[in-house]
């Protein structure tokens, strides 16, 4: 029967209504996981970006002022989740104190997002750069320190990588694991 549209026909019939709930209810079934996939893969991207950029600009730094710079979590020092600062620590004793310069400080990340630090010096949370570039540890200006930061968001991995002349990348595990 053909439907004759006339002044009284009104939007949807119940079944009409029921089928459109039903194909959305479908589509969105089948995109929110992937949404959220993207969403988690973003967040973690751009946090190891952040920490890449903090690791390159105490790098720059030092080389520029020709001193010691220093990489430290933010807070008390014990978690890399309350955000990091970037400074001169003339006592060098990894902590940011009234008069010592600090050059850049990341706000803190996201609580789900967790970052687990594996460094050669690993007895204080911190990377620091001598005047030439290189990287140091507390104990030794001229012993190198390298290591990783693994940052992990749900199912999602990256990893900033430091190698022993002080130079930072970014990596996924998931993808190379043998050079990661």
């Amino acid at each position: 029967m053909d439907r004759i549209f006339q002044g009284n026909d009104q939007g949807f019939s119940i079944a009409e209504l029921m089928a459109i709930v039903t194909i959305v209810g479908i589509l969105l079934a089948v995109g929110v996981p992937n949404f959220q996939s993207l969403v988690h893969r973003q967040r973690l991207t751009t946090t190891a970006n952040a920490l890449f950029m903090a690791v390159n600009l105490t790098r720059s730094e030092a080389i520029h002022r020709g001193t010691r710079v220093d990489l430290v979590p933010a807070g008390n020092g014990t978690s890399w989740n309350n955000g990091w600062v970037v400074f001169i620590d003339d006592n060098g004793n990894q902590r940011p104190e009234n008069g010592e310069t600090v050059i850049f400080m990341h706000d803190p990340i996201d609580k789900a997002l967790s970052i687990t630090p594996r460094f050669t010096d690993s007895k204080v949370q911190y990377i620091a750069f001598n005047g030439t570039g290189r990287t140091r540890t507390n104990a030794n200006s001229q012993t190198s320190q390298s290591g990783n930061w693994l940052l992990e968001l749900g199912t999602q991995s990256r990893k900033v990588v430091i190698n022993f002349l002080g130079r930072p990348r970014v990596c996924n595990p998931q993808d190379d694991a043998t050079n990661c």
